[in-house]
């Protein structure tokens, strides 16, 4: 990330733990921090780093059996299977926010979200689906 981004995005952070008012008061801090949330993962679907990872995911280019077109095929981190663009996804290998520990901080937070390819995996829907239920069971063994 560029310097002046970082130093912007920092300044928001220590400016937003501050705050007692968000949107005239229309909104609660959690409310606030949900909107900021669904603003950063927006952002990550132009990341860079990403679509690196996707193109070192990618196999061959060879006919789709559902549709039987030509398409790229990606293979899984996981199950090692080949998968079409549409049935893989990619992948925090470490995650956003630690399961054991929860939020931390804003800086901890878009530093794990902006991270480098090498934090990246590709990973088809079905092992993508058992790893977030195995990062949302730790996630709930914590809270009790």
């Amino acid at each position: 990330m560029t310097r002046d981004l970082w130093r912007a995005l920092h300044n928001f952070c220590i400016n937003m733990t501050s705050r007692s008012s968000f949107n005239a008061g229309q909104w609660t801090a959690a409310r606030f921090k949900s909107f900021v949330i669904s603003a950063l993962r927006t952002a990550t679907r132009r990341w860079p780093p990403k679509f690196e990872a996707l193109r070192n995911a990618f196999t061959i280019r060879k006919t789709n059996q559902k549709t039987g077109k030509l398409a790229q095929h990606f293979k899984c981190a996981a199950c090692s299977n080949e998968f079409v663009a549409k049935d893989v996804q990619v992948d925090h290998i470490e995650p956003v926010v630690d399961p054991k520990s929860g939020f931390q901080t804003w800086d901890n937070y878009i530093d794990r979200m902006f991270c480098e390819a090498f934090n990246f995996q590709v990973l088809c829907k079905p092992c993508h689906a058992e790893k977030t239920a195995a990062e949302k069971q730790l996630r709930n063994q914590k809270d009790e």
